[in-house]
């Protein structure tokens, strides 16, 4: 809960900076990084970098994914889960938009793919982050954790690489993300772990009385 609560203090320093600032440039770290990018971009990473591009944002990251989740969760008997769940994603992408018109901070110019205003916080980091630490705390499976946790780098390393956030962007994003995942997972950890300690067969499957 501490370093949730230190993630989310952390963004909201970092949004208060960029928008007190008259233009709210990229930090140096971020042209460095943009620079080395934009050096060593390669028809070989364009494609992977536009699947992940594809699996974080639109219909794929707004509806099929989250539906998916839901519906399976409810399929295993996992109404809290489910929930949990739904409330984490909705609850972060709602805080993205609202730092995303605060902030007001311009894209990189040299970008692979068309996006819409606002670079700070990435959304597309924000929503693996989300994804990762919800289904980690759901599962409660190491396997789980470090596949989230590697889907979150490579999604913020795809949307530096196609230039449509700075790194500190997808910094950001993941902070924000992950920590909105964990305090939300507070009011609901005792009924997560009693639904997870219980019989998960399908909702056609009668369970004894």
């Amino acid at each position: 809960m501490v370093s949730a609560a230190v993630a989310l203090l952390l963004v909201g320093l970092l949004a208060l900076v960029l928008g007190l600032r008259h233009n709210p440039l990229p930090f140096a770290i971020d042209t460095e990084w943009m620079e080395e990018i934009v050096e060593h971009r390669s028809p070989v990473w364009d494609v992977p970098s536009l699947v992940m591009n594809s699996l974080g944002g639109g219909v794929i990251a707004t509806f099929v994914v989250p539906l998916g989740v839901i519906a399976a969760l409810l399929v295993f008997r996992r109404p809290w889960a489910a929930l949990y769940f739904v409330l984490a994603v909705a609850l972060s992408a709602g805080v993205v938009q609202v730092l995303k018109t605060l902030v007001g901070r311009a894209r990189p110019e040299d970008m692979l793919v068309v996006s819409d205003f606002g670079s700070f916080p990435s959304g597309h980091s924000a929503n693996a982050a989300t994804l990762a630490v919800a289904l980690g705390i759901v599962f409660a499976r190491a396997w789980v954790w470090v596949a989230g946790a590697a889907y979150t780098v490579l999604m913020m390393l795809s949307r530096t690489y196609l230039g449509a956030h700075w790194l500190s962007d997808t910094v950001g994003g993941m902070l924000l993300g992950a920590g909105v995942a964990v305090l939300l997972w507070a009011p609901f950890a005792l009924k997560l772990y009693t639904e997870r300690s219980a019989l998960h067969r399908p909702i056609w499957i009668r369970t004894a009385s």
